[in-house]
Protein backbone atom coordinates (compact mmCIF):
# COMPACT_ATOMS: atom_id res chain seq x y z
CA UNK A 1 0.00 0.00 0.00
CA UNK A 2 2.86 2.13 0.23
CA UNK A 3 3.02 2.77 -3.70
CA UNK A 4 0.01 4.06 -5.57
CA UNK A 5 1.96 3.01 -8.93
CA UNK A 6 0.21 -0.28 -10.46
CA UNK A 7 3.18 -1.55 -12.10
CA UNK A 8 5.58 -1.32 -8.99
CA UNK A 9 3.14 -2.87 -7.00
CA UNK A 10 2.06 -5.55 -8.99
CA UNK A 11 6.09 -6.33 -9.68
CA UNK A 12 6.16 -6.43 -5.87
CA UNK A 13 3.46 -8.16 -5.09
CA UNK A 14 4.41 -10.94 -7.69
CA UNK A 15 7.40 -11.34 -6.22
CA UNK A 16 6.17 -11.97 -2.51
CA UNK A 17 2.97 -13.99 -3.77
CA UNK A 18 4.46 -16.04 -5.89
CA UNK A 19 7.99 -16.29 -4.66
CA UNK A 20 9.72 -15.31 -7.97
CA UNK A 21 13.51 -13.81 -8.36
CA UNK A 22 13.62 -10.83 -9.65
CA UNK A 23 15.22 -12.01 -12.86
CA UNK A 24 11.98 -14.11 -13.50
CA UNK A 25 9.74 -11.34 -12.56
CA UNK A 26 10.98 -9.28 -14.87
CA UNK A 27 10.96 -11.39 -17.89
CA UNK A 28 7.20 -12.92 -17.52
CA UNK A 29 5.10 -12.51 -20.65
CA UNK A 30 1.43 -11.37 -20.40
CA UNK A 31 0.47 -15.16 -21.68
CA UNK A 32 2.73 -16.31 -18.79
CA UNK A 33 -0.57 -15.55 -16.52
CA UNK A 34 -3.44 -17.23 -16.19
CA UNK A 35 -5.97 -15.58 -14.13
CA UNK A 36 -8.78 -18.38 -14.51
CA UNK A 37 -6.24 -21.11 -12.75
CA UNK A 38 -4.91 -18.54 -10.85
CA UNK A 39 -1.47 -19.50 -12.01
CA UNK A 40 2.01 -18.35 -13.59
CA UNK A 41 4.28 -19.76 -15.87
CA UNK A 42 8.07 -19.19 -15.15
CA UNK A 43 10.08 -19.87 -18.42
CA UNK A 44 13.63 -20.78 -17.82
CA UNK A 45 13.97 -19.93 -14.40
CA UNK A 46 17.45 -20.50 -12.86
CA UNK A 47 18.88 -23.87 -14.36
CA UNK A 48 16.94 -22.82 -17.25
CA UNK A 49 13.75 -24.95 -15.74
CA UNK A 50 10.37 -23.87 -16.11
CA UNK A 51 7.95 -24.36 -13.80
CA UNK A 52 4.54 -23.11 -12.14
CA UNK A 53 3.79 -21.38 -9.38
CA UNK A 54 0.60 -19.38 -7.84
CA UNK A 55 -1.10 -16.60 -8.31
CA UNK A 56 -2.62 -15.22 -5.53
CA UNK A 57 -6.50 -14.26 -5.94
CA UNK A 58 -6.04 -10.24 -4.42
CA UNK A 59 -4.23 -9.50 -6.96
CA UNK A 60 -6.39 -10.70 -10.50
CA UNK A 61 -8.39 -7.25 -10.36
CA UNK A 62 -5.54 -4.81 -10.41
CA UNK A 63 -3.56 -7.64 -12.78
CA UNK A 64 -7.04 -7.55 -15.11
CA UNK A 65 -6.61 -3.74 -15.62
CA UNK A 66 -2.78 -3.92 -15.68
CA UNK A 67 -3.49 -6.72 -18.90
CA UNK A 68 -6.00 -4.94 -20.69
CA UNK A 69 -4.74 -4.07 -24.38
CA UNK A 70 -2.10 -6.49 -24.09
CA UNK A 71 -1.04 -8.89 -26.60
CA UNK A 72 0.30 -12.61 -25.58
CA UNK A 73 3.71 -12.05 -26.48
CA UNK A 74 4.03 -8.73 -24.58
CA UNK A 75 6.34 -8.48 -21.89
CA UNK A 76 4.21 -8.00 -18.66
CA UNK A 77 6.77 -5.35 -16.68
CA UNK A 78 7.75 -3.42 -20.23
CA UNK A 79 10.19 -0.51 -19.27
CA UNK A 80 8.51 2.76 -20.12
CA UNK A 81 10.91 3.78 -23.46
CA UNK A 82 11.14 1.00 -26.05
CA UNK A 83 14.71 -0.33 -27.87
CA UNK A 84 16.27 1.81 -30.52
CA UNK A 85 14.84 -1.34 -32.26
CA UNK A 86 11.15 -0.31 -31.21
CA UNK A 87 10.50 -3.36 -29.16
CA UNK A 88 9.62 -3.60 -25.51
CA UNK A 89 12.78 -3.78 -23.12
CA UNK A 90 11.95 -5.30 -19.57
CA UNK A 91 12.74 -3.63 -16.27
CA UNK A 92 16.06 -3.85 -15.10
CA UNK A 93 16.67 -5.72 -12.02
CA UNK A 94 17.95 -1.75 -10.71
CA UNK A 95 15.03 -0.58 -11.59
CA UNK A 96 13.43 -3.54 -9.65
CA UNK A 97 15.86 -2.33 -6.75
CA UNK A 98 14.64 1.35 -6.60
CA UNK A 99 10.98 0.48 -6.53
CA UNK A 100 11.54 -2.25 -3.62
CA UNK A 101 13.93 0.43 -1.93
CA UNK A 102 11.73 3.53 -2.78
CA UNK A 103 8.75 1.74 -1.65
CA UNK A 104 10.00 -0.07 1.92
CA UNK A 105 11.20 3.90 2.61
CA UNK A 106 7.37 5.14 2.34
CA UNK A 107 6.25 2.23 4.43
CA UNK A 108 7.68 3.05 7.25
CA UNK A 109 10.30 -0.23 7.64
CA UNK A 110 13.88 0.43 9.04
CA UNK A 111 15.20 -2.14 8.34
CA UNK A 112 17.12 -3.11 5.62
CA UNK A 113 15.66 -5.31 2.52
CA UNK A 114 16.32 -6.28 -1.15
CA UNK A 115 13.56 -7.97 -3.56
CA UNK A 116 14.90 -11.29 -3.03
CA UNK A 117 13.87 -11.61 0.69
CA UNK A 118 10.32 -10.80 -0.64
CA UNK A 119 11.10 -14.35 -2.19
CA UNK A 120 12.54 -15.62 1.59
CA UNK A 121 9.10 -14.38 3.18
CA UNK A 122 7.00 -16.29 0.87
CA UNK A 123 8.79 -19.43 2.00
CA UNK A 124 8.81 -18.67 5.51
CA UNK A 125 5.29 -17.75 5.67
CA UNK A 126 4.06 -20.87 3.61
CA UNK A 127 5.93 -22.93 5.70
CA UNK A 128 4.64 -21.53 9.18
CA UNK A 129 1.26 -21.86 7.78
CA UNK A 130 1.81 -25.66 7.30
CA UNK A 131 2.23 -26.09 3.56
CA UNK A 132 4.68 -28.76 3.11
CA UNK A 133 7.99 -28.21 2.68
CA UNK A 134 8.71 -30.38 -0.93
CA UNK A 135 5.54 -28.61 -2.39
CA UNK A 136 7.50 -24.78 -1.35
CA UNK A 137 10.67 -26.75 -2.97
CA UNK A 138 8.37 -27.42 -6.27
CA UNK A 139 7.18 -23.44 -6.33
CA UNK A 140 10.58 -22.16 -5.63
CA UNK A 141 12.09 -24.45 -8.57
CA UNK A 142 14.79 -25.87 -6.38
CA UNK A 143 16.29 -29.03 -6.97
CA UNK A 144 17.46 -30.12 -3.66
CA UNK A 145 15.49 -29.82 -0.86
CA UNK A 146 18.57 -28.40 1.16
CA UNK A 147 18.50 -25.23 -0.58
CA UNK A 148 14.59 -24.96 0.35
CA UNK A 149 15.53 -25.56 4.19
CA UNK A 150 18.02 -22.45 3.80
CA UNK A 151 15.15 -20.20 2.85
CA UNK A 152 12.54 -21.41 5.34
CA UNK A 153 15.04 -21.19 8.28
CA UNK A 154 13.55 -18.22 9.77
CA UNK A 155 10.32 -20.57 9.95
CA UNK A 156 9.28 -21.69 13.15
CA UNK A 157 5.68 -23.51 12.62
CA UNK A 158 5.28 -24.36 16.08
CA UNK A 159 5.89 -20.67 17.74
CA UNK A 160 3.87 -19.62 15.06
CA UNK A 161 0.59 -21.11 16.28
CA UNK A 162 1.33 -20.22 19.83
CA UNK A 163 -0.30 -17.29 21.66
CA UNK A 164 0.86 -14.69 23.99
CA UNK A 165 -0.91 -14.96 27.51
CA UNK A 166 -1.56 -11.31 27.40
Amino acid sequence: NSTNNLKHKLVLTLLYSAGLRLSEVIHLKVKDIDLQRKTIFVREGKGGKDRLSVLSEKIISDLSIFLQDRKPTDILFPFNHKSDSGKEKPLSPRTVEKIFETTLKKSGVRKHGTPHDLRHSFATHLLETGTDIHFIQKLLGHQNLSTTTIYTKLANPKIAGVKSPL
